[in-house]
């Protein structure tokens, strides 16, 4: 009987910790309530096939003209320089090689995006062109552990007058936020990183269920669509009452079926029937 009762302490010493490592922030709940509840555009309101590719100041403005919120990414260019593109390497977007953080910003400007007349925009023009009148999301893109990106992006919006949260797969940002911007709402990114087939190993069953959110203690989780099921994202909806945001949504039947397991949504390649959630 003592070593039954020992397993059973032992598993809800277990249980006990996995509860307390997922948990988020529980004191900002009422903050969401402020923020505005509208469809975000994945990267703007964009085409690839067109003059308004992804994160291009064409995809935003058309966001800003249609109103719907916007989730963009913001990385550094070789010579500090915050700038709007999505993907570390250049070549799916502008068919160059080696990396954005490999380039000045002047250097970059000779690229096109998608063969559109659009090139990558630095941050603060994208600030300076939705000026407030639609809510952002702004994604942390952190490679390894160069935290000077959320210095500058944390410094170009330091008299941004709209709406803004900030989001990063790479828990460090969170932790840099809740360190010296604990007052901006924050949120993780994760996936079903070892259900996709392409990541394998410790670290990614770690970022995959939010065990780190002990350390990072997110105001809101973003999450891939297809893996709403994952435990961890339920709970910190269902128990902690955590704010849960869908990426991306990709046609109205996706919208419809996660608008029961999430609360925001992140959509491209097709316009949703509503402005905003029900």
């Amino acid at each position: 009987m003592t070593a039954i009762y020992v397993i059973l302490i032992v598993a809800a010493v277990l249980v006990l910790l996995y509860f307390l490592m997922i948990m988020p922030r529980l004191t900002r709940q009422q903050d969401w309530k402020q923020f505005p509840k509208v469809y975000y555009a994945h990267r703007g309101l964009h085409d690839n096939h067109t003059e308004a590719p992804e994160n291009s100041m064409a995809a935003f403005k058309k966001a800003v003209a249609a109103g719907y919120g916007i989730e963009l990414d913001v990385q550094l260019t070789k010579d500090r320089i915050p700038v709007v593109f999505h993907d570390f390497t250049l070549q799916r977007a502008t068919g160059k090689p080696g990396k954005v953080c490999e380039y000045t910003y002047e250097e970059l400007q000779e690229f096109p995006l998608f063969e559109s007349e659009e090139r990558i925009p630095k941050f603060e023009n994208v600030l300076a062109a939705v000026n407030g009148r639609v809510p952002l999301i702004v994604e942390i893109k952190l490679e390894w552990m160069d935290l000077m990106v959320c210095t500058l992006t944390n410094r170009a919006l330091a008299d941004y007058k709209g709406q803004y949260c900030i989001e990063s797969f790479n828990p460090l940002a969170l932790m840099w936020y809740r360190r010296y911007r604990n007052d901006v709402l924050r949120g993780q990114l994760s996936d079903g990183f070892l259900k996709t087939g392409e990541f394998k190993g410790p670290l990614y069953f770690i970022l995959q269920n939010l065990l780190l959110n002990w350390m990072t203690r997110p105001d809101f989780v973003a999450y891939d669509h297809k893996y709403a099921d994952n435990l961890s994202r339920r709970l910190c909806r269902k128990l902690y009452h955590n704010m849960a945001v869908a990426w991306t949504i990709k046609s109205q039947k996706e919208l419809e079926e996660a608008e029961k397991s999430f609360d925001m949504f992140i959509f491209d390649s097709f316009i949703p029937r509503r402005k905003r959630p029900r």
